[in-house]
């Protein structure tokens, strides 16, 4: 019997050493392709700026390319980071991606910077406390999704009254709290931050009060995923996968590293260090992987799985998608 847990993708939209970021997007599409033809039930990406790996900076615009591409999966941001921009702009925004494609856009908010200090303030030009603001701006976006302005006078259109569903993302204590006292979903970056997930998740549902929008607590939690057709081959991508993350985040991506020396840095404090960002990762075949997901969802405490496939290649990708989806019995929509 097919777990009652839904999974889901988030795509990093990943650039490869030598090519363009279209290129990038173009697998993006055939990966919700691939997704909505194996059943999963949403696609989320996350905005990240100044990072030559990744080129979904602007979520909002590679949705609707996305979405012109497909016809049922669900899409949206995993996350917007609120605190650099208005949240009227995103309320047109994401409205206009809601009038497009109506019952398929959600709206994942979270309050870091999605970037590093430098670009956050001179490029961005964010305020450094804007931050601060984050639960006030989620009330005011959720007014200008709604019928009730927070500004009389003043609506969203596209927006208003689409009531584009609102997620609150985080990796600690405050966003588990924030989502709790809103009533609105919550979803754990475990994927990349693991050290609070269960104690977060547990402290949102004991916590939790109904609003307008969600009657009872809602939790995605997010997992790495290498699915394979045997344990020896997934080891090998994750290995790949590690020395890769090792190299971006210890050396910014700094390709002309040599294998010794990199070696050297995956083996040591710092590089352990990133390596256990990784920790809640599903490795191997497919029963493995199965197993080890039922097991992280009831850690979690999760109503629904957000998947992050590691895979180091797009040929991969789709294998551990297709491995994934095999195992959890998921089915293509009608």
């Amino acid at each position: 019997m097919a777990p009652a847990i839904p999974l889901s993708l988030i795509d990093f939209c990943t650039v490869h050493e030598g090519e363009r970021p279209g290129a990038s997007m173009a697998r993006s599409v055939e990966l919700a392709q691939k997704a909505e033809s194996l059943g999963f039930h949403r696609m989320w990406y996350a905005e990240h700026h100044n990072m030559p790996g990744i080129s979904s900076s602007a979520p909002a615009v590679l949705i609707s390319h996305v979405g012109a591409h497909t016809s049922t999966i669900r899409l949206g941001a995993g996350g917007v980071m609120l605190p650099n921009h208005s949240p009227y702009v995103v309320a047109e925004q994401f409205g206009m991606l809601a009038e497009l494609y109506p019952g398929r856009i959600d709206l994942g908010l979270g309050r870091a910077p999605g970037t590093d200090m430098n670009t956050l303030g001179r490029a961005l030009r964010r305020d450094a406390h804007a931050a601060e603001n984050f639960p006030q701006d989620v009330m005011e976006l959720a007014g200008y999704l709604s019928e009730e302005s927070p500004i009389p006078g003043v609506q969203a259109v596209p927006g208003r009254g689409t009531h584009v569903p609102l997620y609150i993302l985080g990796s600690s204590m405050f966003g588990a709290s924030l989502a709790a006292k809103l009533g609105l979903p919550y979803t754990f970056a475990s994927h990349f931050a693991p050290t609070h997930l269960a104690q977060a998740t547990a402290y949102y549902r004991e916590n939790f009060q109904p609003s307008e929008d969600l009657s009872e607590p809602y939790v995605i939690a997010a997992v790495n995923v290498i699915a394979s057709d045997t344990h020896e081959d997934a080891q090998r991508q994750n290995k790949l996968v590690i020395r890769e993350r090792v190299r971006a985040l210890a050396t910014r991506g700094n390709r002309s590293i040599s294998d010794a020396n990199l070696d050297q840095l995956v083996a040591s404090p710092s590089g352990q260090q990133i390596a256990g960002m990784l920790h809640y990762s599903a490795i191997g075949t497919e029963a493995k992987v199965r197993d080890y997901l039922l097991d992280f969802a009831r850690l979690a405490q999760a109503d629904e799985l957000m998947i992050s496939i590691l895979a180091p290649t797009g040929e991969e990708n789709h294998r551990s998608m297709e491995i994934l989806a095999r195992g959890w019995g998921l089915s293509a929509p009608r």
